[in-house]
């Protein structure tokens, strides 16, 4: 697919319990992810505007080709990782007008929110059983 010996710009991104591994190439506008077309992969047209997302934000659409391994996770949580370490890739090909508008859409920043862990003596997170009063 692509040549080793081919520059780019390289970046990880996590959500949830995604990881995105994402390399930028110049190119056309391709994304491949996973080895398959975003078309292909991402079935929804949201997590679609969700990858492309740093793209539109910096005018970047039709210059840079994607390819992005993700592992973990759902759907939602892959492409906010694929947008995550886009956006960090991004910031590496030109720090200086690229970084001030992503910080400004909020994209540089790990979205800290994860699966909170079940407890002991309740049967999830935060679901206790049922009261009985007799």
């Amino acid at each position: 697919m692509y040549e080793s010996k081919k520059e780019y710009f390289y970046a990880t991104g996590r959500r949830k319990k995604s990881v995105a591994r994402v390399r930028v190439y110049e190119g056309s506008g391709s994304i491949i992810i996973n080895g398959r077309d975003i078309d292909d992969y991402f079935g929804l047209e949201t997590l679609k505007l969700i990858v492309r997302q740093p793209m539109q934000l910096t005018g970047t659409l039709g210059k840079f080709d994607i390819v992005a391994n993700v592992v973990g996770g759902g759907m939602s949580g892959q492409a906010g990782a694929v947008r995550h370490g886009l956006s960090r890739a991004l910031v590496k090909i030109n720090e200086t007008d690229y970084k001030a508008l992503l910080k400004k859409g909020g994209l540089l920043t790990r979205d800290p929110r994860m699966k909170e862990r079940k407890k002991y003596g309740l049967k999830a997170a935060r679901r206790a059983p049922q009261f009985s009063k007799r």
